[in-house]
């Protein structure tokens, strides 16, 4: 869907707030749905008032769309329209009077330390040429807590080995600084002299050679092929845990709480922006406490 003032804001996401092309695909996609919405309606986006912004929630409620997807899109319109105001396309924003809907709470899974040494236990068993690059991804995942889209960007000069740590380029081109477990730096050395070479030797043209981790040609890893990876290990390893790279980050998360860091720190190694979006792992190890306590204690199982 070709709309001047869709690209005229994709560009400003960009060039103006550096957004990721992630992000930005993501903002698109939710426009282009509540474009489709009002022309199908017959109505221009200057008419758009809060009985249609109504119509199009319970239309999208109706076909199953989650409370959390249209608070997302809301937030979404609501930019967009105020982007449009500026510019001069509309005359008001009518997102600014609409109240998300009121989200279900989820708190994010995260394994339990025993299920996380069995995977690496059992993943350290295989006998494949790619065994050190896939324990690679497990542990530093683990190690760091990064988002994928930091994981497959990490490039070997960002890697200090010395100090344990690697420099991030995350979120809004914020830089950080995450530090990695002694176990992640020793299987990454391992990688790096017996297994990287091997797969670096299948990429004829070279390209993207900087990048730490790399797919089996030898090439740059994207977030699509990290996850079908994870997908790969639970066959191989038997562990049904439903991997994926943010299990791995909250597991992180999530232990850090258990093991007495502060909320601060989380939130610094995270990269959050908001202290908010971090204290949802509070909850996850009252949900722990819960269940280890039904799972333990000898009355609590009393009918």
């Amino acid at each position: 869907m070709q709309i001047k003032e869709i690209d005229e804001f994709k560009n400003y996401l960009k060039y103006s707030l550096n957004y990721s092309d992630m992000t930005i695909a993501a903002y698109e996609s939710d426009i282009e749905s509540f474009y489709i919405f009002i022309f199908a309606e017959g109505i221009d986006i200057d008419d758009v008032d809060l009985p249609i912004i109504r119509n199009y929630l319970s239309v999208q409620l109706a076909n199953n769309i989650s409370k959390r997807t249209l608070s997302r899109r809301l937030s979404c319109f609501r930019h967009f329209y105020s982007f449009l105001v500026d510019k001069g396309y509309v005359h008001e924003n009518p997102f600014v009077f609409v109240h998300s809907p009121k989200k279900d709470i989820r708190y994010p899974k995260a394994l339990y330390l025993e299920q996380i040494e069995t995977l690496f236990q059992r993943n350290r068993e295989r006998s494949d040429h790619l065994i050190l690059r896939d324990q690679v991804i497990l542990e530093l995942l683990y190690a760091s807590g990064i988002r994928a889209s930091e994981f497959v960007n990490v490039k070997i000069q960002d890697i200090d080995f010395r100090t344990r740590s690697i420099r991030i380029l995350g979120k809004g081109n914020k830089e950080r600084i995450v530090p990695f477990s002694k176990s992640a730096s020793l299987t990454m050395k391992e990688y790096l002299s017996d297994c990287r070479p091997l797969l670096l030797a299948k990429n004829k043209k070279q390209y993207n050679v900087e990048y730490f981790v790399l797919n089996d040609q030898g090439k740059k890893l994207t977030t699509r092929g990290l996850e079908y990876i994870l997908k790969n290990i639970e066959k191989l390893t038997g562990c049904a845990y439903d991997l994926h790279p943010h299990l791995l980050r909250h597991t992180f998360a999530t232990h850090l709480l258990e093991g007495g860091a502060d909320l601060r720190v989380i939130q610094e190694l995270l990269g959050h922006e908001s202290l908010n979006t971090t204290q949802v792992y509070t909850h996850v190890t009252e949900e722990s406490m819960k269940a280890q306590f039904v799972a333990s204690h000898p009355r609590a199982k009393k009918k």
